[in-house]
């Protein structure tokens, strides 16, 4: 069997940082590393990276990796006491080697299980015990699926209650050439305007400045429109009612020692997320939050998912 078609590998990644690689038999392939349970890469079946990853990246504990899908557990951003989108993306992730069993649609063999426990340092930061399981799949069609699922374990009888973002990284070819559906007026709190609540106008999202908004109680699905790729992703999400849009634009690009000047025209974040109603979990009780990301040719896509239809959620 050759490696091409070995659908889990674990391999070394960036400074001898473990990584398990997934191909599925079409082509397509994700890159996860044990760092973060973070995944890098994520190709389709002709090879093309679909994520982005800033070319000044440090892959060097304890800084999180700039790029690709960082996790934010169990705070989102500088919402809390905790560093700035909580510690997850920080730590080093097992594999999981016996997961419970895992409803899923999917027959993909291109998948791998990873797991968070607190260690005892962790438990000085925030107090609380916790499992948090983490798939990456890659479906057939070369779809990326990534489902969190997060117990409480506390055994003193305590609740505890975190925020959540996938905070996905998209490539594009030109940010001024991307629009964003389904998001059309829609209330958001903006993060540049101390989290106020505006509506948002108007039809698609475009861009053409600095934009940091979570949007609320948004669809299950969202899309983005790369009209110079003529690509479009689709964003799918179950249990993220919230939708962050982040583009630094040139001057916070430019304060970013992880990101070079000029890459904010090339990437765009659109992140599923559970921000504005904070999740609250007993102990025994677990929370599953999924998302599923496609990237499907724009002619294909532009008639379906008008944005009434992406409202709708058709």
């Amino acid at each position: 069997m050759s490696s091409e078609k070995v659908p889990v590998e674990l391999s070394k990644g960036v400074n001898g940082l473990e990584k398990i690689i997934l191909r599925e038999t079409h082509g397509s392939s994700a890159e996860v590393y044990l760092y973060g349970g973070h995944v890098t890469s994520w190709k389709n079946e002709h090879g093309e990276e679909l994520l982005f990853v800033s070319s000044k990246a440090l892959f060097k504990p304890p800084k999180a990796i700039r790029g690709g899908i960082p996790i934010c557990f169990p705070q989102f951003s500088n919402h809390g006491p905790l560093e700035s989108h909580g510690f997850a993306r920080n730590k080093f992730w097992s594999i999981d080697t016996d997961p419970p069993a895992f409803p899923t649609n999917s027959s993909s063999k291109a998948h791998i299980d990873l797991i968070l426990r607190p260690s005892e340092e962790d438990m000085k930061i925030w107090p609380h015990s916790y499992e948090f399981r983490l798939r990456v799949a890659l479906g057939p069609g070369g779809d990326l699926m990534l489902t969190s699922r997060i117990r409480n374990t506390n055994t003193d009888g305590k609740p505890f209650t975190f925020t959540f973002a996938y905070h996905t990284y998209f490539s594009v070819s030109d940010i001024s050439e991307v629009r964003v559906e389904g998001l059309e007026t829609l209330d958001y709190l903006d993060n540049l305007q101390n989290r106020e609540r505006f509506t948002e106008q108007g039809d698609a999202i475009t861009f053409e400045t600095e934009l940091d908004k979570i949007y609320l109680s948004t669809p299950t699905k969202i899309a983005i429109l790369d009209h110079e790729k003529k690509r479009t992703f689709v964003l799918r999400k179950d249990g993220l009612p919230d939708a962050v849009v982040w583009n630094p634009w040139d001057k916070k690009a430019k304060t970013l020692a992880d990101f070079g000047d000029d890459e904010y025209k090339h990437m765009l974040c659109v992140e599923a997320a559970a921000i504005e109603k904070p999740i609250t979990l007993k102990p025994g009780e677990e929370w599953r939050g999924r998302q599923e990301l496609s990237a499907v040719p724009s002619s294909y896509c532009s008639g379906q998912l008008d944005p009434q239809k992406v409202l709708q959620g058709s």
